[in-house]
C-alpha cells in the first residue's frame, strides 16, 4: 500500500494529548500542507492562525464551556490549536476549511502526530467573549470558523473502528 493510502487508512482522532512540545518545523510542514488544499474557485478566502499558547487554548475552551453550557470542556488539552478561518460572505468557505483541515489531520498523522476536529465554534463565533478572544488571536472580524485542529501527540492508541458507510456502484 502507498504512503498516501496508509495515512489516510490508518488516521484516527486523538482525543487525548501528552504535554509534549510539537516541533516549530512540523507545525509549518503542516501549514504548509493546509494551504495547500483545494479552494472554490482558487480563491483561498482563508486564514490559519496557529495558538501554541496552552493557556489561550484553555480560555477559549471555557468560554465555550460557559456558553454552551458544557461543565469540563477543555478541547481535549491539545498542544497546539490550529485555526482556519474563512471570510463570512465566502460562499465556499465551509468546504475550504473543511479541505484544509483533513490536510492538516492527514499530514499531522504522517509525522506521528495526533488531532481531533474541534467544531464547536460553528454557530458561536460572533458571541462577545468568544469574538473577544479570537480578536486577540489575530482572527478578522469578518471571519467564521467551521472547524478547528487540536494537535498534539497522543496520550493513548486507540483501535481502528469498522468503517460502516454505504457504497454504491453504477455502471
Amino acid at each position: 500500500m502507498n504512503e498516501t493510502l496508509n495515512t489516510i487508512l490508518t488516521r484516527r482522532s486523538t482525543r487525548k494529548f501528552l504535554n509534549k512540545e510539537i516541533p516549530e518545523e512540523d507545525l509549518q510542514q503542516i501549514i504548509q500542507a493546509a494551504l495547500h488544499a483545494p479552494s472554490g474557485m482558487g480563491r483561498q478566502s482563508w486564514q490559519f492562525t496557529l495558538v501554541k499558547n496552552r493557556e489561550k487554548i484553555q480560555t477559549l475552551a471555557a468560554a465555550i464551556e460557559r456558553i454552551l453550557g458544557r461543565p469540563g470542556y477543555d478541547m481535549y488539552r491539545p498542544q497546539v490549536l490550529l485555526i482556519p478561518s474563512n471570510k463570512k460572505e465566502s460562499p465556499y468557505g465551509r468546504e475550504d476549511d473543511a479541505c484544509a483541515l483533513e490536510n492538516i489531520f492527514l499530514a499531522a498523522h504522517s509525522m506521528g502526530i495526533g488531532s481531533v476536529w474541534i467544531n464547536q465554534l460553528q454557530g458561536i463565533c460572533d458571541q462577545p467573549e468568544i469574538r473577544e478572544i479570537l480578536t486577540s488571536f489575530g482572527i478578522p472580524e469578518d471571519h467564521v470558523i467551521y472547524g478547528m485542529a487540536a494537535l498534539g501527540y497522543a496520550g493513548d492508541e486507540k483501535a481502528p473502528k469498522e468503517r460502516i458507510g454505504k457504497v454504491v456502484v453504477v455502471e
